[in-house]
């Protein structure tokens, strides 16, 4: 069963996407939505980072539903102008 979910992405431009999210209940991930593997350097062993292995109680698609549009950033002025006003 998908469960959907509306949320603000940061891509290129803003917009509202609609994505999945994982089952909270899932015995393979604990609702987390993956299961990380650590793995290390082929020739030193020493730590090289994290493999992320996706769980198949969600997915991983992404879908925009609307663009926001920009916001324009007001700039107010340094200071006050010293002329009277008439």
């Amino acid at each position: 069963m998908i469960r959907l979910r509306i949320q603000v992405a940061h891509w290129l431009r803003r917009s509202l996407v609609l994505t999945d999210t994982p089952r909270p209940h899932c015995r393979n991930c604990d609702g987390v939505g993956g299961i990380p593997h650590d793995y290390g350097h082929p020739e030193t062993g020493e730590y090289d980072g994290i493999d992320w292995e996706p769980c198949d109680c969600w997915t991983q698609w992404r879908t925009v539903l609307l663009p926001l549009p920009y916001r324009q950033r007001r700039t107010l002025p340094d200071s006050y102008s010293d002329e009277p006003p008439f």
